[in-house]
């Protein structure tokens, strides 16, 4: 129960930042183009550059370090998995470290290991941040924006963008909704928290009918609630607030731009640090 009140995705936190007011199209773009560094990215200079820059948003948006912690806490055996494979399953030169069975420990595979870590902690926090300071209308004008010029060859680009914030709108609702579920299948004796991973996984099973319940119920009353305000897609539709770009927008790309050119540079002029 602890870990469902820890997922923090779809949540927006207001505020009167720089990155709060930054218009939600860059905030997209920039998410991307962070995502895009990080696989990029090789070597441990190329991360801390990485980790410097996130650290530095996150400090401009005035968002606490704990809550982008907490959200991490859900993924915690997900990433564990993913850095043991990666231990043991990446190939080395000279003799390795340690020996199990026919699985093989290499200097090499543990530094791949805490380096894909590291990627995916850095890449679930900054797409947090996205979140965390975007409203979802905000989020939804600037994805159907940037998917407006596919509407040339027919692609519902405000059904798509639609859609696409709902879900997000309703991951913390559904979240709150099975943390009461869980509450009342407690206080009528269900176990959640003893017994080994199948066992959790199967009591789990009687959350799901009623969690799915709820789910199509919101759906037809947010679809029902639509109707009644006549809503019939985005063709001919006018917005309060039109999207504009500012100089904290431009000032933000140069910074993103740079930060790309620094880590393509350390890709093709490798810098050791510490042997690595």
């Amino acid at each position: 129960m602890a870990m469902l009140k820890d997922v923090t995705l779809g949540q927006y936190f207001p505020g009167t930042t720089p990155v709060h007011r930054m218009d939600p199209r860059m905030k997209l773009l920039m998410t991307i183009l962070y995502i895009v560094v990080l696989f990029v990215a090789d070597g441990l200079l190329s991360y801390i550059a990485i980790a410097a820059f996130l650290v530095t948003v996150i400090a401009i948006s005035h968002i606490s370090p704990k809550v982008v912690l907490s959200g991490m806490k859900p993924l915690i055996i997900i990433i564990a998995i993913t850095g043991v494979l990666n231990m043991f399953y990446t190939p080395g030169e000279g003799e390795p470290l340690l020996r199990l069975w026919k699985l093989t420990i290499y200097k090499e595979g543990i530094v791949t290991a805490a380096f894909m870590i590291v990627r995916i902690m850095l890449l679930v926090c900054g797409t947090f941040m996205l979140t965390y300071t975007t409203s979802p209308l905000e989020l939804t004008d600037g994805i159907e924006s940037l998917l407006k010029p596919l509407e040339k060859i027919r692609v519902p680009a405000h059904e798509l963008a639609m859609m696409m914030s709902i879900a997000l709108r309703f991951i913390p609702t559904l979240i709150e909704e099975a943390d009461k579920i869980m509450s009342a299948q407690k206080a009528r004796g269900a176990d959640f928290d003893s017994g080994n991973i199948l066992k959790r996984a199967k009591a789990l099973i009687p959350l799901l009918v009623p969690l799915f319940i709820s789910a199509f119920r919101r759906a037809d009353e947010l679809a029902v609630a639509m109707e009644c305000r006549c809503y019939h897609g985005g063709k001919g539709r006018t917005r309060m607030r039109v999207l504009r770009f500012h100089s904290v927008d431009w000032i933000a790309l140069l910074i993103m731009a740079l930060l790309t050119a620094a880590i393509i540079l350390l890709k093709v002029f490798p810098v050791p640090v510490f042997g690595i």
